[in-house]
């Protein structure tokens, strides 16, 4: 099959998807979609393994020529973050940027420790073992919420405003930071004894404060580009490229694409929304992102409910995921619970906070193309195995309760919260 005919399949399946989801079962979007594919996988899995019908080789060449995490981590993710943090207010933003930047910062580096350690002490219990850079590798790559799923479960939550802007404005942010703790644990990993404390902090540093810096100036230069004409058609263009060419171009100056990209969303957004488009201009950007963002989570989840085709699954690997969805929630909570009560005499939280962040927590499909792109192996195939179930409890029970629970508390919208 020709990359195109991968591109209109995929297209075809999510459509169809959609449509099933929408007309008749009437899940969250992300929800639905990944329940279905999933559900499709499993049962081209059972009829394979009957004989019928030699279909999950096929399948598994097409999945792995489309290759989830170079097309999400290089190409789907810059676009989704860009367009998700364009519609976030940033002076509601600046108001919880404390509590923003002590749970993408503290809550994501704190949960990759807890998750790392306990993984190191549950697996031997179980007859496996991985090596502690291995399970602070797990770690770092499940600890990051994913602002895809996040976003589009909160379109549906009723949660009290303060809530859902520090579970959007985390769920951007801890999404680079996590990639950067990610990258830099795999270099310790890959690297062995060449490793050094110093080339640890300087590629963190590099990484996180580079795709800043970075972000910023490239949404400054296109937002006077943007305020210098008004033609919507040419200005769409603009800040296309500045998402597609900006992280192709952060990638290359080996900063932080995924905070680039957010950064950028944030100053295109505000600024660029207030002072540089007319209201034409603003009315066909905010539908033209909105499309892009609903398509490519369509085929997103669509991908990771169809990647369980190629899992090597085991018993005891699949009982070691189970065993992480508890220990996954208990390092979220304990990651959520240490910087909201630090901070409860400098931010007033809603009521519920900590419970609410700890469910919202959902990990998705970045979660699954960073266990993808460690090193073959078998600590690869468990790393998998394990992040594969901890994203499917995540989506289809996180996400279709997160209503649920952020309901409970929706009757003191803007108390402090009572942790």
């Amino acid at each position: 099959m020709t990359t195109f005919d991968i591109l209109a399949a995929l297209l075809t399946i999510s459509a169809a998807f959609a449509y099933v989801n929408h007309r008749l079962i009437r899940l969250p979007p992300a929800v639905g979609l990944m329940a279905m594919s999933l559900v499709v996988s499993l049962v081209l899995i059972g009829v394979d393994r009957l004989g019928w019908l030699h279909v999950t080789g096929i399948a598994t060449t097409i999945l792995e020529r489309i290759d989830l995490d170079d097309t999400l981590l290089h190409g789907m993710l810059g676009v989704l973050l860009f367009a998700g943090a364009l519609h976030i207010d940033l002076r509601e933003l600046r108001e919880q940027k404390l509590a923003i930047g002590a749970l993408a910062v503290g809550g994501t580096v704190l949960s990759t420790l807890v998750i790392g350690a306990a993984t190191f002490v549950v697996l031997p219990w179980l007859g496996l073992r991985l090596s502690v850079g291995y399970c602070m590798l797990f770690g770092a790559l499940i600890s990051p919420t994913d602002p895809i799923a996040v976003l589009g479960i909160l379109r549906t939550a009723r949660v009290p405003r303060t809530m859902e802007i520090q579970i959007a404005g985390e769920s951007l942010f801890n999404d680079g930071v996590g990639v950067v703790v990610f990258l830099t644990i795999l270099g310790i990993v890959s690297g062995g004894d060449q490793v050094t404390t110093r080339a640890v902090a300087t590629l963190f540093v590099r990484e996180a404060l580079g795709g800043v810096v970075f972000g910023l100036v490239t949404g400054y230069l296109t937002f006077r580009l943007l305020r210098s004409i008004d033609h919507y058609q040419t200005e769409l263009l603009l800040t296309l490229a500045l998402v597609v060419g900006g992280y192709a171009l952060a990638e290359r100056l080996h900063v932080s694409a995924p905070l680039g990209a957010v950064v950028a969303g944030l100053v295109i957004g505000n600024q660029g929304r207030a002072l540089g488009m007319s209201d034409l201009t603003r009315d066909h950007i905010d539908k033209f992102w909105a499309l892009i963002d609903d398509i490519m989570n369509a085929i997103l989840f669509v991908l990771v409910g169809f990647e369980v085709i190629r899992l090597e699954i085991t018993g005891r690997a699949v009982t070691a995921g189970v065993v992480m969805i508890p220990v996954v929630l208990a390092a979220r909570f304990v990651s959520v619970a240490a910087p909201t009560w630090a901070l409860a005499r400098a931010v007033a939280f809603a009521r519920g906070t900590v419970w609410v962040l700890t469910w919202g927590g959902l990990r998705g499909g970045i979660s699954v193309a960073l266990a993808l792109s460690v090193p073959p192996g078998r600590p690869h195939d468990l790393i998998v195995t394990m992040t594969y179930l901890v994203v499917i409890f995540s989506i289809l029970v996180q996400g279709l309760t997160l209503g649920r629970v952020a309901r409970r508390f929706s009757d003191d919208l803007g108390g402090v919260s009572d942790r």
